[in-house]
């Protein structure tokens, strides 16, 4: 259906609230995602796997129906653990970092790790995305008027349910300008992106473009504006 566009991406998020909902303890929360991950880099080679784990029944000789075409591709979403990392090269799959606060640049030395890693494993070098959360609109002043009081919310209730600080004044113009909000007219997104892609030498940027308490008619646009002015601006940019 999707034309070989359909990917995977595994991560096991930022929330523990997931454990208990599908029935699992959250002290085995490292051995789960460790032997799930494991059968997923199994299972995507589309050949019989023989399997035993402590989380789920044993497999032998398990096929998968119906194979894909051209193979499908697979990333494990990464906040920042260097463990994740190097798991991620251990199983040669591409790493997706989810950069949702502060400079890009401060991810570099996970990169290296990544590149370090896959040669010491000797797995082929995977792709590399970044994800971050952003949006588009016809100005700079307007995409900040249409998120800021959204994103301030969202920050006060997480902060409460994980204990951080509430927001201070300040802190949504500075993740825009040197953080990881991409939030602006199509020039400033496309050069903050393109400035991204060049300080990590990734091979993708993702956009997380459904930001709190937005109308559908500005997310709608905030697409329209990113595909059709962003991503070309940004391919120019990098040319």
């Amino acid at each position: 259906m999707s034309g070989g566009r359909a990917e995977i991406g595994a991560g096991r998020g930022s929330f523990v609230e997931s454990c208990p909902l599908f029935g699992y303890d959250l002290p085995a929360y490292g051995v789960l995602f460790e032997e799930k991950l494991g059968l997923l880099a199994a299972l995507l080679r589309e050949e019989p796997v023989t399997w035993s784990g402590t989380t789920r029944a044993a497999l032998r000789d398990q096929r998968v129906f119906p194979t894909t075409e051209g193979g499908l591709r697979a990333w494990v979403g990464v906040g920042g653990s260097p463990e994740s990392v190097v798991r991620t090269a251990r199983h040669g799959l591409g790493l997706f970092l989810a950069i949702i606060g502060g400079p890009a640049s401060r991810f570099a030395p996970y990169i290296d790790l990544f590149h370090r890693a896959q040669d010491e494993f000797g797995t082929a070098h995977q792709p590399i995305a970044v994800h971050s959360p952003g949006f588009v609109a016809e100005t700079d002043a307007r995409a900040r008027e249409i998120v800021r009081e959204g994103w301030i919310a969202m920050r006060t209730r997480m902060g409460r349910e994980r204990g951080w600080p509430p927001p201070q004044v300040g802190d949504f113009e500075r993740e825009i300008e040197g953080g990881a909000l991409y939030v602006g007219a199509p020039e400033t997104v496309a050069r903050k992106i393109a400035a991204t892609i060049r300080t990590l030498g990734v091979d993708r940027f993702d956009l997380k473009y459904d930001q709190a308490q937005v109308r559908h008619a500005d997310l709608s646009r905030s697409i329209e504006l990113y595909g059709t002015k962003v991503v070309p601006l940004v391919r120019d940019l990098l040319s």
